[in-house]
Order: C-alpha cells, then sequence, then structure tokens
C-alpha cells in the first residue's frame, strides 16, 4: 500500500476489520469532550436590539458599533448590573456589539444563566444609548452646531418674508398676480423641506432619537458549543484521527511485501510460496496477558491492511505446492540432508506453513535422506527482538518460512545474521501466503484418516536437538 493510492476500498477495510478499535477511540472522544463540557460550564446568549433614525453612512454604523463595545459604556453597564467580581474589563469578552441593515446595532451578551444574559444584553443597550446622546448633547455647542442653527434662523426669516410679499402682491384676480402669489408658496415649501433634510441630516438629532427596540428575550436554549456538540466534536476528532493515523501508518509502512523484496532483505533465493489457509479466529496468538486480551477484544492483533485472501483449489492442490518445496530442498541439500525450519515468534501463517513443510518432508515415501528415524526439516521459532538459532550440529544449514507484509528489513536481516551466527547457511526462504479454503475433501488425503503433525521441537538457544 505504500506505492498506491489510497481508495475507498482500502478504507472500506480498515473499518471492517478495525471497527471496534475506532467504535473504542470514538467513546474516548466522546468522554474527552463531555469532561471539556464540565471544564467550560454552559453559557447563554440573547440579544438586544438598537434603532438608529435618520441616515447614516457605513463607516458612522461602524464608529456606533465600537461605542457599544468601548469601555466607558462597558464600565457603566458593569456598575447598572451591580454583579459580584464583575468589572467592565471581564464584560468585552461577554459583550458583542454588530450593525445590520436598517440602522439597526444589535448588542449580544453571553452570560452564565439566561437571566444574567438578558440583564447583560438590555443593561449595555440602555448604557450605550445614554453614553450616546450625551456625546450628541456635548457636541451642540461646537461651531459647526452655530452654523446651522444661524442657518435656521434664516430659514425662518425668509419664510416670514416670503408670506409678507404674498400679502402684498395683487389682491386681485389676475393672471399675473395668481403666479406671483403661487411663486411664493412654492419657495416657501423648498425651504420648509431643506430645513427638515437639514434636521434629519444633523448628527446630533439622529443620536438623540435612537431607541431600544424592547428588552432582549430570554434565552431558552445554551449557546454554543453546548455539551452535546462538544462531546459530538470528540467522538468525530477522535474517529477521524484513527482514521487519517491508520492511513498515514499504512501509507509509511515499508515492509516488503513481494517475494523479491523478502528475497533481497534475507540475501538468500526464494524456493517457492506455499498457501496456508486463513482462519483469522482460530490461529491470532492466544496469550494470556492484558495486553493480548486487549488486542483480542479491540481486533488488533491482526493487521488491517493486508489484502483480502483469494481462494485456492483443494487439499490436494495445496500439498503438491508443499511437494515441490520439499523436493527443491532435496536437491539442494544433497551434503546436509537436515535443515532448521527459521520461523519468526508471532507468525502464526508461517509457522503453520513450517508445520505442514515438516510434515510433507516426514510423509514423503520418496525422500532418501532421513536416518535414525530423524526428518529433514526440524521447526525452530525465533524472537525477532534477539533472534538466536542453535549452533550448528547435526543440521548445517536454514530455511526461513515468513508471511509477507509481517516484518520489517531489519528483523529479516537480524534473523538471517542469527542463522550465520549459528554456522548455518540459508538454503532458501518460503513465503506463506494466505487463502480461502473451499473445505472440500481431497481423495489422496482425507480428513478423517489424515496422519498427525509431528511433534514440533522448539530451540531459541544454542545447542543442538
Amino acid at each position: 500500500m505504500n506505492e498506491d493510492t489510497i481508495r475507498l476500498v482500502t478504507i472500506g477495510r480498515m473499518l471492517r476489520r478495525r471497527w471496534r478499535l475506532l467504535a473504542a477511540l470514538a467513546v474516548v472522544g466522546a468522554l474527552v469532550g463531555y469532561g471539556a463540557s464540565l471544564v467550560f460550564p454552559p453559557r447563554y446568549t440573547t440579544t438586544a436590539s438598537v434603532l438608529l433614525p435618520g441616515q447614516w453612512e457605513e463607516r458612522e454604523l461602524l464608529t456606533q458599533v465600537d461605542i457599544a463595545t468601548s469601555s466607558t459604556v462597558l464600565d457603566l453597564a458593569a456598575d447598572k448590573l451591580r454583579w459580584s467580581d464583575v468589572s467592565g474589563t471581564d464584560l468585552q469578552d461577554q459583550v458583542v456589539a454588530k450593525a445590520s441593515d436598517g440602522n439597526i446595532i444589535k448588542i449580544s451578551g453571553t452570560a452564565d444563566t439566561p437571566k444574567h444574559a438578558q440583564q447583560l444584553s438590555d443593561r449595555t443597550a440602555e448604557q450605550f444609548v445614554g453614553f450616546a446622546k450625551q456625546i450628541a448633547g456635548g457636541s451642540a455647542d461646537n461651531e459647526a452646531a452655530t452654523e446651522r442653527a444661524a442657518l435656521r434662523k434664516q430659514v425662518e426669516a425668509a419664510s416670514r418674508r416670503i408670506s409678507e410679499l404674498a400679502g402684498a402682491a395683487d389682491p386681485g384676480q389676475t393672471v399675473e398676480g395668481v403666479e406671483a402669489r403661487t411663486s411664493l408658496e412654492k419657495l416657501r415649501t423648498s425651504l420648509e423641506e431643506a430645513m427638515t433634510k437639514l434636521d434629519q441630516a444633523d448628527p446630533a438629532s439622529n443620536t438623540a432619537g435612537m431607541v431600544v427596540m424592547g428588552p432582549a428575550a430570554r434565552p431558552t436554549g445554551e449557546a454554543a458549543p453546548t455539551r452535546v456538540q462538544l462531546i459530538a466534536a470528540g467522538a468525530l476528532l477522535f474517529l477521524l484521527l484513527a482514521v487519517i493515523g491508520h492511513l498515514a501508518a499504512a501509507r509509511m509502512n515499508r515492509r516488503p511485501r513481494t517475494e523479491r523484496e523478502i528475497a533481497a532483505a534475507l540475501g538468500a533465493e526464494l524456493i517457492g510460496t506455499v498457501d496456508v489457509p486463513d482462519d483469522r479466529h482460530a490461529h491470532r496468538p492466544q496469550g494470556g496477558g492484558a495486553r493480548a486480551r486487549l488486542g483480542r477484544l479491540l481486533g488488533t492483533d491482526s493487521r488491517w491492511d493486508a489484502p483480502a485472501p483469494q481462494r485456492s483449489g483443494d487439499e490436494a492442490g495445496r500439498r503438491i505446492r508443499y511437494r515441490r518445496v520439499c523436493a527443491r530442498l532435496r536437491d539442494r541439500s544433497q551434503v546436509t540432508p537436515r535443515l532448521l525450519a527459521v520461523v519468526p515468534e508471532g507468525d502464526a501463517l508461517a509457522q503453520r506453513a513450517a508445520g505442514q513443510l515438516v510434515a510433507e518432508a516426514v510423509n514423503d515415501p520418496s525422500d532418501g535422506s532421513m536416518s535414525g528415524g530423524h526428518p529433514l526439516l526440524r521447526l525452530v521459532p525465533v524472537s525477532v527482538d534477539r533472534p538466536m538459532v542453535p549452533d550448528r550440529a547435526s543440521e548445517s544449514g536454514a530455511l526461513i518460512v515468513v508471511s509477507a507484509g509481517h516484518w520489517t528489513t531489519a528483523e529479516l536481516t537480524g534473523i538471517a545474521r542469527a542463522c550465520a551466527d549459528g554456522g548455518h547457511e540459508v538454503v532458501g526462504i518460503v513465503v506463506a501466503d494466505p487463502v480461502l479454503a473451499r473445505h472440500t475433501p481431497s481423495a489422496d488425503h482425507p480428513p478423517h484418516n489424515a496422519a498427525p503433525a509431528p511433534a514440533v521441537h522448539s530451540h531459541a538457544t544454542g545447542g543442538s536437538a
């Protein structure tokens, strides 16, 4: 998989073979989310709206938003709330203001209870309106306000003069008199409309017209993130991290998977490949330790990224492969008829293959290399952490039996060196492939009359059998 694109079939295989582990990690993530919800108490949020009458530019609305969340307004709101150990600085993280359509400033308050959230929003909105009006009243004495007042007086004087001229016009019903009075009335109407627009455009007048659009509604639910959201987020996060971790580990896996890669790592020639019926449940490690039991419970005692086994032939076809391997071994070991079948500990597939090779070597009638009842092969499991092979004695060669994709290059190299240290030449390797058995009886080897496999003697230290 290290050179293949990660596909949906790979993710599906991982979910099928690691669903118990993924479910356990999701439960752990949910517990972490629940713990986070206890550390961060529930919060409630509500909003109060303030209407700004008149015409406002966008930059002016942003200025009002900054005023609503200023330290002065929040200090005033904190004084009105009279909450213990709460100041305007503490409220800066609990109050948010924003401008919306229609010249409305929405002030949102967040607190630990629905009542406190409602009080915070209402008091902040009230203090914002009061402070804005105070600012508008203080600016009435500046030069711009004075000029607007003088202009207003001039407009009023012009309106009175227009009325006088209209009264002094020809009271008759001549066309000229009617037109003159109509023009004067239009002029007075235009002046009044201009004065109205001037009043509406006056920032001080607009600010003075601010109004709170009713009290804030008391919240009925928690603000995000709620406890349920934290629990769901924790479960989803742990699940995603587990999936990504599995895919990354499989992507970075550099264990030899092909016969050529395994032969290169061991520095020996491939003798052959044998089929082993795959039985994931019956041949898992049956250790009694807590770690082994936990591995069996979570399904981590078997690999998930191995491809699905292919279907094989019947028992007779599988035995032919073993006999051919034994025949090649006899051709290679004319001088040294006895060999060690070296198998890494923990490789259940390879151990089954090696046991079958030992049985075939004993039961093979064409084997002329038997002496004193000793088999051609003797099974020797070795530890991959500290590999140790028995010293050279009656056996003077080693056959290494492994399964593909189970061991790293360094571990395989260590086994080959251990064979060399024991004085054994590696005559070849045999790769065990898992297959799906059809469970059909074989004509030449019926299941009920099958000869039992010989006893396997394990030697992990020096010495000969």
